[in-house]
C-alpha cells in the first residue's frame, strides 16, 4: 500500500494578550543585559537603552517564535488531492494535524525543517498535543522531511524564498495581492480567507516545486 506525501505551510501571529507579561518580562531583562553589555568599567553611566526594538516591535517577532507565537491555520494536500487548510481554535488545529500525519511517508514544505515543521511541534508542546509521529529532525536527507529550500542550495548555509524559486521554474508566484509579511495586518482586518487562500496557494506551489526537482511532473 503506497504512503502518502503531505505537502504543507503554515501561517503564525504574535503572541496573544495572555503571553503580555511574561512577554514584558523578558523584554525587560533582554534590555537589560543590552545595557549591561554596553556599560564601561571606568564608571561611566550605562545608557537607558541600547535595543533599537521597541516592545511592539519585540511582540510582533513572536510570530516567528514557536515559545509564545501562535497558528493561524495550516494549509495541506496528501499527494494529488486538492488543496485544504485547518483553521479555528490552535490546539484543535494541532490535533487535526497530527490525525493526518498518522501514516505519512513524506512532510514537504519550503523551509519546513527550520520552521513550519519547528513551529508545530513546539506548539503542539505548549498546547499539550501529543504529535502522532516521532517525526526526525536528522539533516543533510529529505527523509522523512523533504525542505524545497534546503534541497534547492543543497544545505548551504544560504536562503531561497519560494517565489523566487517558483518563478525561476516557471511556476506563477504565490504572493499574489499578499505575502507573509502582512498576515498580521489581515488577520486584524478580519480577512481570514484570504489568509486561508494565500496559505493554500503557498501549498500548491510547494508542490509544483517539489515534483520539479523529483523529475516527477
Amino acid at each position: 500500500m503506497k504512503t502518502p506525501t503531505l505537502f504543507l505551510d503554515i501561517e503564525t501571529l504574535p503572541a496573544d494578550e495572555a503571553s503580555r507579561d511574561a512577554l514584558s518580562y523578558l523584554y525587560e531583562r533582554k534590555q537589560e543585559k543590552s545595557r549591561k553589555k554596553a556599560g564601561t568599567t571606568d564608571g561611566a553611566a550605562v545608557p537607558a537603552a541600547v535595543d533599537a526594538k521597541d516592545f511592539e516591535q519585540f511582540l510582533l517577532g513572536t510570530s516567528f517564535d514557536g515559545a509564545f507565537g501562535r497558528i493561524l491555520c495550516i494549509g495541506y494536500a496528501v499527494d494529488d488531492e486538492p488543496t485544504d487548510v485547518l483553521t479555528g481554535d490552535e490546539c484543535d488545529i494541532l490535533k487535526r494535524f497530527w490525525e493526518l500525519a498518522r501514516g505519512v511517508r513524506r512532510f514537504v514544505g519550503h523551509n519546513v525543517m527550520d520552521f513550519d515543521l519547528r513551529f508545530i511541534y513546539q506548539r503542539s508542546i505548549v498546547c499539550g498535543v501529543r504529535p502522532s509521529v516521532d517525526l526526525s529532525f536528522a539533516r543533510y536527507r529529505c527523509d522523512p522531511i523533504y525542505d524545497t529550500m534546503k534541497e534547492w542550495v543543497k544545505w548551504s548555509n544560504t536562503n531561497v524564498g519560494l517565489e523566487h524559486l517558483a518563478l525561476a521554474l516557471g511556476i506563477p508566484t504565490p504572493k499574489e495581492g499578499i505575502d507573509g509579511s502582512q498576515v498580521f495586518d489581515f488577520y486584524k482586518a478580519g480577512k481570514l480567507d484570504e489568509i486561508a487562500d494565500y496559505c493554500k496557494r503557498d501549498v500548491e506551489t510547494t508542490r509544483a516545486v517539489y515534483k520539479r526537482m523529483t523529475f516527477s511532473s
